[in-house]
């Protein structure tokens, strides 16, 4: 497993300090995967001040359509073969056609009736009920054997910041016979490796990680959970990797509360930083990818400029799709391992 890091080093005159040299460093980090590359550069601290939030959030529930008063009214239904009441429930989370679809069988579910959870404050059964609820349209969606139940992919975008166009917290689900572009390109290197080495990709990584151990923050039932090495995110990523583990299909209920737990640990930790804003995507193989391994990344997402509402997405990420990371990796999970670390809080059980 090769972490390949190529250190460069730009040089000005500072006008701080009375236009002295001044050495800046940048590193382009290798994806060992893929070959993708993310520059750790454009350094900052990583604390932000959190916003008041509270006008955004009350101008928005008047219109929301997932709160319990309107998301039975304003919400499409599926055709009776995949929910023959129209739409799929458990406990107060609703999941409904997504009314404008990635792909043929989209879905939308709503985490829950409360418009608005701080994001250190969603527990972690809501998220597991959330994904349980996503596997059940899923497991109805291949019993009917719709084309499109191949690739079963879930996501979460939180709060503005992340692409979210409402406050009420919700998951996208759709399945897809058609893989998204880095779920692809990772299926595709993952089978080259297993052809070449005789292994996984994904359990090789884990133990390179443990191994090594800077960016290694814990495990939680059979879930490893790490630091990414050449992070999306402008203020890095954890990636959790399932062992055993190709589809969401195959996640048990001790596999969710450790899904549940872990991304409350990274939320907890982010939003000591004043971060309150994230995206998640899991990536799953299909069931007959014997290379392949589920796995989910937790990219928390900032303003550069919160007064202008400037987003972390340039030109250098959109077009060139070039990753920016402003903190060194190792740094950033030294300052979130506690989290993974601390005992679990009896009031967040999942």
């Amino acid at each position: 497993m090769k972490f390949d890091v190529t250190k460069k080093e730009a040089v000005i005159l500072d006008p701080a300090k009375r236009m002295q040299v001044k050495s800046i460093p940048v590193e382009v980090r290798t994806d060992p995967l893929t070959g993708r590359t993310s520059r750790i550069c454009h350094f900052r601290r990583l604390t932000f001040e959190r916003p008041d939030l509270t006008r955004l959030i009350e101008a928005s529930r008047t219109t929301c359509p997932f709160c319990p008063e309107k998301v039975l009214e304003v919400t499409p239904c599926f055709p009776p073969e995949i929910a023959p009441d129209g739409r799929l429930f458990r406990d107060d989370q609703v999941l409904f056609p997504n009314i404008a679809p990635y792909d043929g069988l989209g879905a939308v579910a709503t985490l829950g009736s409360r418009h608005y959870i701080p994001m250190a404050e969603i527990e972690p059964q809501r998220i597991a009920g959330g994904i349980r609820l996503a596997m059940d349209f899923f497991h109805r969606a291949r019993a009917i054997r719709h084309p499109e139940s191949v690739y079963h992919l879930l996501s979460w975008n939180y709060m503005p910041a992340s692409g979210s166009s409402l406050i009420h917290p919700h998951l996208q689900v759709f399945a897809s016979s058609t893989a998204p572009n880095q779920l692809r390109e990772e299926l595709a290197a993952a089978k080259a490796y297993y052809r070449q080495h005789g292994n996984t990709y994904w359990d090789d990584l884990v133990a390179a990680e443990k191994a090594e151990g800077s960016r290694y923050l814990g495990r939680m039932g059979r879930i490893d959970w790490l630091a990414g090495f050449a992070p999306f995110s402008v203020a890095g990523d954890v990636v959790a990797v399932v062992e055993n583990c190709r589809t969401l299909l195959e996640l048990t209920e001790d596999d969710l509360k450790g899904v549940a737990k872990g991304l409350t640990a990274a939320m907890a930790a982010y939003d000591k930083m004043g971060i309150y804003n994230f995206n998640v995507c899991f990536f799953p193989g299909t069931e007959k990818d014997e290379f392949a391994r589920l796995h989910m990344v937790f990219s928390p997402r900032i303003y550069y400029n919160p007064v202008l509402a400037t987003p972390d997405t340039t030109a250098l990420r959109t077009l060139y799709n070039e990753s920016i990371c402003v903190g060194f990796p190792e740094d950033i999970a030294a300052t979130i391992r506690p989290e993974f670390q601390a005992p679990h809080h009896p009031d967040r059980g999942a």
